[in-house]
């Protein structure tokens, strides 16, 4: 199985999920610097839409998905539903005659064109005539650039897409220069960090999401909280139908899913769903990443010596994001929770056991071959499971926050 097939989320300017990049980053046993890039993206392509799902992997959101000038001449991208692939052309296909006439008849078959990394040259005039977006490297563009090739485009119909925008301040740059879409991880990173204190609309949430996460917690306080609260019981009795289970039979009692989960699953259910609570005015990618990463988390946990810590590693993953979600430091979170040494030492100061799991998530995430590969050796877990335990984590979330 491919190591290295991710997806990175591209969001509004109202920070809302439009879709995501498929990308390729090789095999255990290969390299993007040996793979061509028809190989990349008809491995893509395999992964998502025959081998395993496309509504698995982005939830039926476009997809945006490179394509090499071969690809392109072959037709491939009309192989896929026009609804669920953005064309990205890659910035050296050239704009031959040829081109040209493949790329205007996806267009008037409805699918949506992307320019990847686009530099402006005026022999790029017939595809900017076609193309939809024009996607530019937000961190490698001096602004004045951007705000140049900007009014030489202002004579097109066209939307525009900063790649790499890491930070908060970034994405409000890019805003203001017309921006619609926006790559990167900026949304995981704090608005704003206030030291002393947390959002008064949230600390209720966050002294309950203490109480429940207290080991002297037992279920029957827990299963007060789940029954004083409508909407949390409606979610619990949504989250045990789901299809994440496969229960052949409905469950249609609060005490019932209570009993059917247990003291353990029930209290990461309501962790997760405060957590959402406390992410409701952050972009909805947030906490499905977070999610992501726990239960990426806890599989990989699964497969070593440290399975007995699966529910711990869980947590490390879901409060990897506090500090995004609350717009306060790591540290004062910590102060504020009863969170294990093993958890707080692997958030605060990247060390102890639990560290190295929050390394490969990490790096998993990022695409960081080298530093992934490290990690996994570090814990224990085989690199050729990472692919399916990525898989399985998304199929978790979409099920939790459906």
């Amino acid at each position: 199985m491919d190591l290295f097939i991710a997806r990175q989320p591209i969001l509004t300017v109202h920070r809302r999920l439009y879709g995501y990049e498929l990308l390729y980053r090789g095999t255990k046993t290969s390299s993007l610097s040996n793979t061509s890039g028809n190989k990349a993206t008809t491995s893509v392509l395999s992964s998502a839409f025959l081998t395993e799902g496309i509504e698995r992997i982005s939830g039926l959101r476009p997809c945006f998905i490179n394509f090499t000038r071969d690809l392109l001449l072959q037709n491939l991208p009309a192989s896929f539903p026009k609804k669920l692939i953005v064309v990205e052309i890659l910035e050296d296909v050239q704009p031959t005659p040829d081109i040209i006439d493949i790329c205007k008849k996806l267009h008037n078959d409805g699918y949506t064109i992307a320019l990847d990394d686009f530099v402006y040259n005026s022999s790029l005039d017939p595809l900017l005539a076609i193309a939809d977006i024009i996607k530019f490297d937000f961190l490698l563009t001096p602004i004045d650039t951007l705000q140049k090739t900007l009014y030489k485009l202002s004579r097109y119909k066209l939307k525009y897409l900063a790649e790499k925008v890491e930070s908060y301040d970034e994405f409000i740059k890019a805003s203001k220069l017309g921006f619609s879409y926006f790559q990167g991880y900026f949304f995981c990173k704090p608005e704003k960090i206030r030291i002393r204190e947390i959002d008064s609309s949230k600390i209720n949430l966050v002294n309950l999401l203490a109480e429940v996460n207290k080991k002297t917690t037992t279920l029957g306080k827990i299963e007060k909280i789940v029954l004083r609260d409508v909407a949390l019981a409606y979610k619990l009795l949504r989250y045990i139908n789901s299809s994440y289970f496969y229960r052949p039979n409905r469950i249609d009692s609060v005490a019932h899913a209570i009993t059917y989960l247990g003291e353990n699953e029930l209290r990461r259910f309501i962790i997760l769903v405060l957590i959402s609570e406390l992410a409701s005015d952050k972009p909805g990618e947030l906490v499905r990443l977070a999610v992501v990463r726990a239960k990426m988390g806890e599989l990989l946990a699964a497969e070593t010596s440290l399975k007995n810590k699966a529910d711990e590693i869980f947590l490390l993953g879901l409060f990897s994001l506090l500090e995004a979600l609350l717009d306060t430091t790591i540290d004062y979170i910590c102060e504020q929770l009863s969170l294990s040494d093993n958890i707080k030492d692997a958030l605060v100061s990247k060390t102890g056991p639990f560290a190295p799991f929050l390394d490969l998530i990490l790096s998993y995430e990022k695409r960081d071959k080298a530093s992934c590969l490290a990690a996994a050796q570090a814990t224990g877990v085989p690199a050729g499971k990472l692919a399916e335990m990525y898989l399985e984590a998304i199929t978790f979330t979409e099920s939790v926050l459906d």
